[in-house]
Parts: C-alpha cells; sequence; structure tokens
C-alpha cells in the first residue's frame, strides 16, 4: 500500500528567475526535484517556510493576449464584434 505524499503544488510551475522560488508553491527547483525522497520531517521544514516565500515573491504583470487588446479596442471604439460580423453578411446579400 503506497502512502500519499503531502506536497504544497498547486500546478503553477515557474521559478521566479531572482530567487529560484515557484511562484505557485514557493519552493526552489532542487526542492521540488528532491520532494518525494524528503523525509517527512523534512518536508514540514520546508512547508513552514513557504507562506513567508510566497508572499514576498513578486509577480509580474499578466502578459495580454491578442484576444483581449481586440476585445479592448472594440470596448475603446464602441464596436462590437457581431455587428461587425453583420455587416460583411448584409453586404454580400445586397
Amino acid at each position: 500500500m503506497s502512502t500519499a505524499i503531502e506536497s504544497p503544488c498547486i500546478l503553477v510551475c515557474v521559478l521566479e528567475p531572482t530567487t529560484g522560488h515557484c511562484y505557485g508553491c514557493g519552493r526552489t527547483g532542487d526542492e521540488i526535484a528532491s520532494w518525494g525522497m524528503f523525509s517527512p520531517d523534512t518536508r514540514r521544514a520546508v512547508m513552514e517556510q513557504l507562506p513567508e516565500r510566497v508572499a514576498k515573491l513578486e509577480r509580474p504583470e499578466k502578459r495580454i493576449t491578442k484576444r483581449q487588446r481586440q476585445r479592448q479596442r472594440q470596448r475603446d471604439t464602441g464596436i462590437d464584434a457581431q455587428t461587425e460580423a453583420g455587416k460583411g453578411a448584409d453586404a454580400s446579400t445586397v
């Protein structure tokens, strides 16, 4: 019977370049790689440090996608995508 290993992973696995801590859980790359080999006491000791680590991380600005830029442009100009699509259909039927 296998025992589940407690893990702080929240599936946001991106390391902050300056500190090397994961934005999601706060562990270092070495801690993540060795997590399964750590004793329960070592894992608990690391986990006690994680909230403070994560709180200190400076998160990068969220990337703006092409779709988000298009929606913002539509809001700014008052153009509705459905209206634009309708204009194309009307022009072809005339």
